[in-house]
């Protein structure tokens, strides 16, 4: 069975840091692209940013780019999101995503992705 935690969340001020972690179990870890989404109440999950499954490519939305970093590592089967310069409009509930198909692409649609965690909340605010 499939599991992913992800950890991390908690409350920052406007302009802080974040990191957050997302342990998977279940899977080969190496073999399969992992993606961050984001859900912000009354709006649809959106995409974050995905890694391949070596760590060789990444792939950012617009918003993010520039201040999130997305990272891995394969020894450990987890997944980092590196989150700075962080603003009210980050505030969401933060997952991490695995695919079905292994050594898949840089998806960034919610439905390209089969395996969910339960989600870390990130609240920005002074």
């Amino acid at each position: 069975q499939v599991q992913l935690v992800e950890s991390g969340g908690g409350l920052v001020q406007p302009g802080g840091s974040l990191r957050l972690s997302c342990a998977a179990s279940g899977l080969t870890f190496r073999m399969y692209t992992m993606g961050w989404f984001r859900q912000a109440p009354g709006k649809e999950r959106e995409f974050v940013t995905a890694i391949s499954w070596n760590g060789g490519s990444t792939y950012y939305a617009d918003s993010v780019r520039g201040r999130f970093t997305i990272s891995r590592d394969n020894a450990k089967n987890t997944v980092y999101l590196q989150m700075n310069t962080l603003k009210p409009e980050d505030t969401a509930v933060y997952y991490c995503a695995a695919p079905d198909v292994q050594f898949g692409s840089l998806w960034n649609q919610p439905g390209q992705y089969r395996r969910w965690g339960q989600g870390t909340q990130v609240t920005v605010s002074s």
